[in-house]
């Protein structure tokens, strides 16, 4: 494969390194700036080396105008590309479709650990889906709307009912707005799939799986069914809503991520 030109942020740790890498993976219809509003500058001054890359399609990565052709694989490629160029295996944090790509990674590569953010369940997200436009039918739309920068209360309610925690405020929701973009339809189309998805030899590694208590995509419920393919521990935070990394209670899910790291031989 040719590498592509991915885009990567990196945040070293601050005085000496005392843990391996840290390597982060967006979710569907986000960037890694995602992850450099709270998380990546909290890791590093714990000292963290903490690098997180844009997806091909995303951010500043190539082949915005290809995006649709990319698919969780390719995505798995991108980092595998990322990962080899650093100094030592990196320990894989993915957030929600991030997560289903670093399972795909891990189905052919090694890492130290891995925790996966508000995984998608084995089961693929056609459930999450039907389940919010049951219950939330302007969502689409108003999501929509957001990813051209267009706020409105109802978009700003929606968004926040079913991403965020009832804490997290309309100002950060719009402070947040220019992290998020569309998303491949390929790689929409293998997380609805994802059932059928027959896949390597999983590595035995330590996981931890972690989900928000007010998570509306994929709550604490189906956590199990992710920790049970990786034999993971499971942390629920509470009050937490899906975008972990983001949520107004951002802090407490980098504060068990960093305290299960640590725990680590």
């Amino acid at each position: 494969m040719k590498p592509r030109r991915i885009h990567t942020l990196h945040r070293p740790a601050v005085g000496a390194k005392r843990y391996p890498p840290l390597l982060f993976v967006h979710g569907g219809y986000a960037t890694a700036g995602c992850w450099d509003a709270y998380f990546l500058p909290w890791f590093s001054s714990r000292g963290f080396d903490c690098h997180a890359l844009d997806l091909a399609g995303h951010g500043a990565s190539e082949d915005r105008a290809r995006l649709d052709s990319y698919g969780l694989d390719d995505y798995a490629e991108d980092v595998a590309q990322v990962a080899q160029e650093l100094d030592a295996p990196a320990i894989l944090i993915g957030h929600s479709m991030g997560t289903a790509v670093v399972e795909r990674y891990l189905e052919r590569h090694q890492a130290p650990a891995a925790v996966l953010m508000a995984p998608v369940p084995p089961t693929g997200i056609l459930g999450a889906t039907m389940k919010i436009a049951l219950t939330d039918p302007s969502f689409f739309g108003e999501q929509a709307r957001a990813t051209r920068g267009e706020y409105t209360a109802e978009t700003l309610e929606s968004i926040r009912d079913v991403y965020y925690s009832a804490e997290t405020t309309s100002e950060d929701l719009i402070r947040f707005g220019p992290l998020f973009q569309s998303e491949s339809r390929r790689a929409i189309l293998d997380l609805t799939l994802l059932a059928m998805h027959f896949g390597g030899r999983r590595p035995a590694l330590p996981v931890l799986v972690v989900g928000g208590e007010k998570d509306a995509v994929f709550p604490p419920a189906v956590l199990g069914f992710t920790a049970a393919r990786w034999q993971a521990e499971v942390a629920v935070i509470p009050r937490a809503g899906h975008t972990l990394m983001l949520d107004a209670h951002w802090q407490t899910a980098a504060s068990r991520i960093a305290g299960w790291i640590e725990r680590q031989p």
